[in-house]
């Protein structure tokens, strides 16, 4: 029985390469912390992109999964590439080794979005610096001490 022409099974095997490489770059990035928020690279969801601080712990624990994924990838291309086998075959490891890259992936982002929702969110600064948002307490203006001058004495 014919192994799977070449111009089928070059481009499965190139496609698995690469998407195994990506996911590798990101896993190494992710985890030497060198992802940046300004960048294209690294995990991108509400909570992660949060902070800088969410942002290295969500792709620190991203990392490893992402890892896994590339290791799938290249293990499929590897099976794709190297492996006499029939062209249906060649299909089915090529279609089980993309969804593996990529249910690793999303399960990867995931992780790092459950991560980042634990951080604590820190507090924003206030508009215009003041406790009460610049509102010119000094010449009684804030409603809090408006509120204060109405009381009724006691006494």
């Amino acid at each position: 029985m014919p192994g799977t022409p070449l111009a089928l099974s070059l481009p499965l095997g190139l496609l698995l390469v690469l998407l195994a490489g990506g996911a590798a770059v990101q896993a190494w990035a992710g985890w030497t912390g060198r992802l940046r928020r300004t960048g294209r690279w690294g995990v991108r969801t509400p909570a992660a992109s949060d902070n800088d601080t969410a942002f290295a712990t969500a792709n620190r624990v991203a990392a490893p999964v992402l890892a896994g994924a590339a290791v799938a990838g290249l293990v499929a291309a590897a099976v794709v590439l190297l492996a006499s086998l029939p062209v249906a075959a060649t299909v089915v490891v090529a279609v089980i080794g993309l969804v593996a890259v990529v249910a690793l992936a999303v399960a990867g982002t995931a992780l790092g979005e459950r991560a980042a929702r634990t951080l604590p969110v820190p507090a924003r600064r206030p508009v215009g610096g003041g406790a009460c948002g610049g509102c010119g307490c000094g010449d009684g203006g804030c409603a809090a001490l408006t509120r204060r001058s109405t009381l009724p004495a006691q006494g």
